[in-house]
Formats: structure tokens, sequence, C-alpha cells
């Protein structure tokens, strides 16, 4: 299981001066732990950028420098080299983790001209066959299971969804699975069980909550809560039949602040699997 990534992602000194952001480094960084976490070999593309322009080179577009035979050329050349690795290796990758923005490995967006457009960038766009996904989206891995976990068809229900969720390449953070399971805890417990959860909100990158029930349950909605002040993406399962409403399923705020699916099937695909047959 590999994925061909954009060299800059192990490297950002391959990108042009300037333009790389702390935020950039961050999401690079979680792009590898990902990898890592999974076992997911890493194939750098080479960087037809520096390759024919050189490392240390200001920002510009494709117009501005690269809409050469030369470059053209230098493409040709690359794109075999690519598929070469790709034959040897005797399996498709999962994806190709661009750099949007990128005139040579944009995703859904690159400097074409002066203005950024949507498509991708000239080197990814030789390989329309491989799905690419932009490195922030591919850095976003991080999961906060919230859910009920007071009975053991729920506990045994979160751990199904664990693992379903950690087969489709999602670290997942269970809460059961750090104390919260016992009316014995003492104050102390409380406090450390509560700031191990906000910090773990904090760390995640989408929450992921369970609303079954005739009511959702109390320290989900304040956990999917918190997280939707914190900006986080939140995804909601229901998969309880009944109905609140013509327009509602439980709880108006919940499911405004969420995408809602009704299956657990549903939310690998909703969360951008790699794994995830396309629709």
């Amino acid at each position: 299981m590999y994925v061909l990534i954009a060299p800059c992602i192990q490297n950002p000194a391959c990108r042009a001066r300037g333009i790389t952001t702390d935020e950039d480094l961050r999401q690079f960084q979680r792009a590898i732990e990902r990898c890592r976490r999974f076992s997911i070999d890493m194939v750098p593309l080479p960087c037809p950028e520096t390759i024919y322009l050189g490392s240390d080179r200001p920002p510009g577009s494709f117009l501005d420098r690269l809409a050469t035979p030369g470059f053209a050329a230098l493409l040709d050349r690359l794109e075999a080299e690519v598929r070469a690795i790709i034959r040897e290796r005797g399996e498709p990758p999962l994806a190709i983790v661009g750099v949007d923005s990128s005139p040579a490995c944009g995703v859904t967006a690159t400097y074409y001209s002066s203005v950024k457009q949507p498509g991708r960038g000239a080197f990814l766009a030789r390989f329309p066959e491989i799905p690419a996904i932009d490195v922030k989206e591919f850095a976003c891995h991080r999961i906060y299971l919230a859910a009920p976990l007071f009975s053991e068809a729920e506990r045994a229900y979160n751990l199904l969804l664990h693992d379903l969720l950690e087969r489709h390449l999602f670290d997942v953070y269970l809460p059961q699975e750090v104390g919260d399971t016992s009316n014995t805890r003492c104050r102390e417990e409380h406090q450390a069980i509560f700031a191990q959860h906000l910090l773990a909100l904090q760390e995640a990158d989408i929450v992921v909550g369970v609303i079954d029930g005739a009511d959702a349950d109390s320290g989900t909605s304040w956990e999917m809560g918190y997280a939707y002040a914190l900006g986080r993406r939140i995804v909601a399962l229901r998969t309880d039949f009944r109905i609140a409403g013509h327009h509602e399923l439980v709880n108006l705020m919940l499911e405004e602040s969420a995408t809602v699916v009704t299956a657990k099937e549903d939310l690998p695909g909703v969360l951008g699997s790699l794994l995830a047959a396309p629709g």
C-alpha cells in the first residue's frame, strides 16, 4: 500500500522561495504521520519545477515560466519514470498526495496564470486515472468518536465503529479506552478524564458523533457543540429510524452543525476514505 507524494511534503525546500507557512509545515507533518501510522509507503514524485528552475526560485505561475517546449519535454520524461515505478510495484497507488496551488502538483486548484484556477497542476494532470488528494485533506485523519458508552451494547458498537474507521486509515480516539466507563470515579479522575477528552477534541480533525436514541446523549451533544465552536468538521451517525419532525431526525442544532449519515457503512465515503469504493 503506497501513495505517490509531492516531494515538497517531505522536503519543503523544493517549494518556491517564501511561500511555505507554519500551517503548511504542520499539515505536511500530519500527512507524514498518517502514512507512518498506517504503514503507507511514501513514494516521492520528482519535482518538475525544481529540476527545471532550480531550488532557489521565486513564486510564479505556469504561464510565467513553465509554458515552454523544454518543460513539456521534461514532463514527458518524468511521467515515464513515474509510470515505470508503478509498473514495478505491481499495484496502483492509493492516491497522489499533491499540494494545491502548485503549478505542477496542484490537485483541485493551480496557479496556471496569475489567478488561481480550478484543476490539476501540469504534472498531476498527466495521471488522470489516479485519484488525487490535497495534502491538507489527506492530513485530516484524526477522529474523535463521540458516543454514549454506558452499556455493554454501546461500548461494543463503539468498538465496531472504531475498527471500521481504522481500517479506512483514520486514527480514532475512543473515550471509553481512557477510563470513561465507571460510576465509581473520584473527583480527581473526573477532572483528569475531562482534561484528556478536551485535549483530544482540540487535536482532532473530525468528530464523528453517534446520535441514536429518542434524544441524543448529552455528553455526545456537548462534544459535538464544542467541536463546532472549534471549527472542526462534524459527521453525525443516526441509524435510529425514529424522527422528531418533518425535517428533523433528532435535534435541529446537532443536525445543522453536521453532515448526517444513516448507516455506518456510509461513514468512510463521507469522510473521504482512500479505500472507499467510488459512488
